[in-house]
């Protein structure tokens, strides 16, 4: 950080100072917009529902981190992708898949609750090993890739379902994924919430302390420089891109036991959602930085907002277009913060 003092004269320097500012809000921006908006709904709460406080209860409290962690999950994943110089547009589309193929397995071969959770896993992870071959054995842009898998991974999941939501799988399923653990008497944490903060958790600690976080913002800093350092590149864009479709299985799986059904048109929009949380939280739709701290927030914004428009009772067409406009907000908080970091 700057020094705000002259190293002549002792005064304070206007210039540094700004400066300074300007740091501070690159770093911990997002941290602010967060307790900004938290303070916003706490006040506007009681206004618009007749004295009622509804946004700052324990109780919704849980229900907004429990909005968040799904799209915590898949932000997470998008986050490497990202990092790395990459997007993913069909992470909404895997979602789906995986929660379909799940549902009809545990319904027709009776394989239980824990192999339909990993087959959800596995099933995402072979997705998005199928998109890191297409990028990296074919050089095709990952827009390019992810757009054309989008409609693929859609258009499986409605072929094998016909078209219908999938019931009638184990309900011990849902009472094991969608469990809340009691924290008081009237207070309960959703088993949702706790896996979404392992992931994150595990996350942060690969993409700052191993190799394969440090390569990640390698390759997303410059890929050719990267290659010409000895990093075997493609096996490492495999190995990203295979990370988020898992996260997106596990994502799915969660999705398929809180909403009771596997359906295939599931997460549609869910890849726009888990962009702006990976944006917004710092980090750089150009590669070569992130944060999973900050993307955890992200998400965490993106869910205060929709769940302060529900408890406003605001019409679901004005709900998709202030989303739209905070994903447009994270495209100029980005290129804000590119600049400011130059």
């Amino acid at each position: 950080m700057a020094d705000i003092t002259s190293t002549r004269t002792g005064a304070i320097d206007p210039n540094a100072i700004r400066q300074s500012m300007n740091q501070l809000l690159v770093r911990y921006g997002i941290v602010v917009v967060l307790i900004v908006l938290v303070i916003a709904m706490s006040i506007l709460s009681p206004i618009l529902r007749d004295g009622q406080q509804l946004f700052l209860t324990p109780r919704n409290l849980i229900q907004v981190a429990l909005q968040a962690s799904i799209n915590m999950i898949l932000a997470v994943g998008m986050t490497f992708v990202i990092t790395s110089g990459g997007i993913d547009l069909s992470i909404g589309s895997i979602v789906a898949l995986c929660g379909v193929l799940s549902a009809m397995a545990m319904r027709d071969l009776a394989i239980g609750p824990w192999l339909g959770f990993a087959l959800s896993v596995t099933i995402g992870a072979l997705c998005g090993l199928i998109n890191g071959l297409l990028i990296t054995q074919l050089r095709l842009a990952p827009f390019i890739v992810t757009l054309g898998t989008l409609g693929i991974f859609r258009g499986a999941a409605l072929i094998v379902s016909d078209g219908r939501s999938v019931y009638g799988f184990d309900r011990s399923f849902q009472e094991i994924f969608s469990a809340r653990l009691p924290l008081s008497a009237d207070l309960e944490l959703p088993v949702a919430v706790l896996i979404a903060a392992v992931i994150g958790v595990l996350a942060w600690m690969i993409l700052t302390q191993t190799r394969f976080g440090k390569y990640t913002i390698a390759i997303g800093g410059s890929e050719e420089t990267t290659r010409l350092a000895g990093v075997p590149v493609q096996r490492y864009k495999l190995g990203i891109y295979t990370l988020c479709g898992l996260l997106a299985g596990v994502a799915g799986a969660l999705l398929l036991a809180r909403l009771r059904s596997g359906d295939p048109t599931f997460g549609t929009g869910f890849e726009l959602n888990a962009i702006a949380a990976t944006v917004m939280g710092g980090t750089s739709l150009a590669g070569g930085s992130g944060t999973i701290l900050g993307t955890l927030v992200g998400s965490l914004i993106i869910s205060v907002v929709q769940n302060a428009m529900n408890l406003f009772n605001v019409q679901s067409y004005w709900q998709q277009l202030i989303i739209g406009a905070v994903i447009l907000f994270a495209v100029i908080l980005d290129q804000w913060r590119r600049r400011q970091s130059r």
